[in-house]
């Protein structure tokens, strides 16, 4: 322990935050400057990682909250050689590598994206009960931490309150949080809006709750240490810092504390830029520089990094030697790969709702995928992940031998943590609800398609049909906003999302097949709350003919040289198999119906494979229980589509389907109608 370099060290990070700021002329110095204290000694005495290996499965790990913070994780990785010199000051630019907030770069020790407040320390949630979760299974010698940092901000988010619940009630020991707790947001004091007591309040969902100076290092060891010692409760380390601290005027004299401070450069304030890198001991000539003495300091951190690596490395390497089947099974875990699985085998009885089906694969997934945590936010008799849960049991604090996450009522958290779990790694996250209370998640489902993680959702209850229940729960606009994530890309250049809604309990099977394959992006299931007629098989099997929903559409029903081409998802599509009927024994048309489960994926697909499933020279009538949107675009400007453009009522789902049109019988009259216009 040395005084004089711990203070360098950390008024070297607050140098280079206020550093990268000013060159950018964009950030938020306040806030890096008053958490260096912490995370230098985070990272110097406490934080366990590989510095040769950033992505060794069993590092600690840090999840960042106050993405707005990026500086002080940029500042402090670049004292342990993640960074160079140049890519603190090309800050927030064009191709730069230290964004404006932080991106996932393991390589880099960045563990999540965030931004967003709330979702980070969520996502380290997710993070926690991955850990613990395997740990039950490999044994005690995996016992790595999970850190994370949270705002004023960050605690006001609502979310903050599932996360908290959910941690204390699983009694998350390996989750260690600090509060940097400086009373300043971004435009105002946090006295102009709120007054709760947080510690107790987290004391209350059964934390262990300290609070400390947040720039007294040897309060902040102490917290530390008897964080790691914890074996009961999370910890949550309320250090108490200064917004800005270090900042000085032209005169000399302080100028910390203020909200000014908080997102805009220092020298747009009341502080002097030089004044106050000097008084940091930085030199403005050179304000990106490392510290002689904290670099030389650094060089012995790292190399003691490796050492304790090293020595845990040596005691895996020896329960790998008297555990070969565990060991193998773990290694197949973090390989992100699946069992053999035969989605044929899962038998369905004729006509289920499409949510049923699904439970039937779940069932299946239960007793073959070892790896999977499946989450319910307090539905999981209605989304029917029960038939999961049947095959396991809930996890609980002290015991994590189950494979189910009873979220509660906590949309936003559950999803957040899946992006934790999957984040993590060795782990399929999925998670359950209405498909309505999708908007509560959107957030996080945003956040695992920028992340490109691969946590599958379930939705159920899709459409009008949800029937009595009423407009608050018959999603219309829903399907629309979640296909709009399948025509947004991610930066690997790929759609963001696979949206899947399944016509039968075949296509529901290879639904699921395709959203466990799907291990670049996010996958939703949207499921049906009501019976639905299987479709005919053409071939062998109704199976065997839903393995074409792999491309995204296929034909259900194919005719040479079609009067029309009738285009749907989900239980929409047995509906247009009843109007072909009267079409075309009534009428004597000629009807081809295609089953467009994923307008993304089906796009992804050559143009002649797209052509010959909606040839662009036929007529074209779309139709969708949600808005006419859902499918304009593969019908095109000639085509029809008919949906539902407005909220739904209370009724019988039955009595729905006949007021809003989604019988055979009138929507044939529809089609007859749009085919007088063509």
């Amino acid at each position: 322990m040395n005084k004089k370099i711990d203070q360098q060290s950390a008024d070297n990070i607050r140098a280079l935050a206020v550093a990268m700021v000013e060159k950018a002329n964009s950030g938020h110095p306040g806030g890096p400057m008053g958490g260096a204290d912490y995370m230098h000694i985070l990272y110097s005495e406490f934080f366990n990682y590989d510095p040769s290996d950033m992505s060794w499965p069993f590092r600690d790990r840090f999840f960042m909250d106050a993405g707005h913070l990026s500086t002080l994780m940029y500042a402090q990785y670049y004292l342990l050689g993640n960074y160079a010199k140049g890519d603190l000051a090309n800050f927030r630019q064009w191709g730069s590598i230290t964004p404006g907030h932080p991106e996932v770069d393991v390589k880099r020790g960045i563990e999540n994206t965030s931004g967003p407040l709330g979702q980070g320390h969520t996502m380290g949630v997710g993070a926690a009960i991955a850990a613990k979760f395997l740990k039950a299974r490999f044994g005690d010698w995996m016992n790595h931490k999970v850190y994370g940092f949270i705002s004023d901000g960050g605690v006001q988010e609502e979310v903050s309150q599932g996360a908290g619940r959910i941690a204390g009630h699983l009694g998350l020991s390996n989750f260690i949080m600090f509060f940097d707790s400086n009373d300043i947001q971004l435009s105002t004091s946090t006295d102009e809006v709120t007054s709760e007591d947080t510690a107790m309040k987290y004391e209350a969902w059964g934390w262990k709750v300290v609070n400390i100076d947040g720039h007294n290092h040897d309060d902040i060891r102490k917290a530390l240490t008897d964080a790691n010692n914890e074996t009961e409760k999370p910890t949550l380390i309320i250090g108490q810092t200064i917004m800005g601290k270090g900042a000085v005027a032209s005169d000399g004299s302080k100028f910390e504390g203020y909200c000014e401070l908080h997102g805009q450069p220092i020298g747009h304030t009341g502080a002097d830029y030089n004044k106050t890198l000097i008084n940091l001991g930085a030199d403005p000539e050179d304000a990106f520089a490392i510290f002689d003495d904290v670099g030389n300091f650094y060089e012995n951190v790292l190399e003691e990094k490796k050492n304790t690596a090293a020595k845990k490395k040596a005691k895996i390497s020896a329960w790998r030697k008297d555990n070969d089947a565990l060991a193998k099974k773990l290694d197949f875990f973090l390989s992100g790969e699946l069992p053999e699985l035969d989605f044929e085998s899962v038998a369905h009885k004729p006509g289920l709702a499409s949510r049923a089906a699904s439970s039937n694969v779940l069932g299946y997934l239960a007793e073959h995928v070892e790896n999977m945590i499946v989450s319910s936010a307090d539905l999981s008799n209605s989304d029917k992940t029960d038939g999961f849960l049947k095959k396991t049991q809930a996890l609980q604090k002290g015991d994590f031998t189950g494979s189910f996450l009873q979220a509660g009522v906590a949309e936003l958290t559950m999803a957040c943590i899946a992006n934790g779990i999957a984040l993590h790694g060795g782990i399929i996250p999925v998670v359950a609800t209405f498909f309505v209370f999708s908007d509560y998640m959107k957030p996080a489902i945003r956040l695992s398609g920028i992340q490109e993680l691969p946590v599958k959702y379930v939705w159920t209850h899709d459409a009008f049909r949800v029937g009595e229940d009423g407009p608050t729960h018959q999603p219309v606009e829903q399907e629309a906003q979640i296909r709009l994530l399948e025509k947004l890309k991610n930066h690997s250049g790929n759609p963001s999302f696979l949206a899947l809604r399944p016509a039968d309990s075949a296509e529901t099977s290879v639904a699921w097949k395709m959203a466990l394959k799907n291990t670049n992006s996010p996958s939703g299931l949207i499921l049906s709350r009501q019976g639905i007629k299987d479709l005919p098989a053409k071939g062998t099997s109704r199976y065997q003919d839903a393995l074409a929903a792999e491309k995204g559409g296929y034909l259900v029903k194919e005719v040479e040289n079609p009067d029309v081409v009738l285009i749907a998802n989900g239980s929409e599509v047995a509906t247009l198999v009843e109007a072909a009927q009267i079409l075309e024994v009534e009428n004597g048309l000629k009807v081809s119906i295609a089953s467009v489960i994923s307008e993304g994926l089906f796009r992804l697909q050559s143009k002649d494979y797209q052509n010959s499933v909606i040839p662009k020279n036929k007529p074209l009538f779309g139709l969708t229980a949600g808005l006419p949107v859902n499918l304009e675009g593969l019908v095109g400007d000639h085509g029809k589509v008919f949906g539902l453009e407005h909220f739904g009522y209370s009724a019988p789902a039955k009595v729905l389907d006949d007021k809003f049109g989604f019988t055979g019988e009138k929507v044939s009259k529809e089609v007859l109608e749009y085919l007088k216009t063509v």
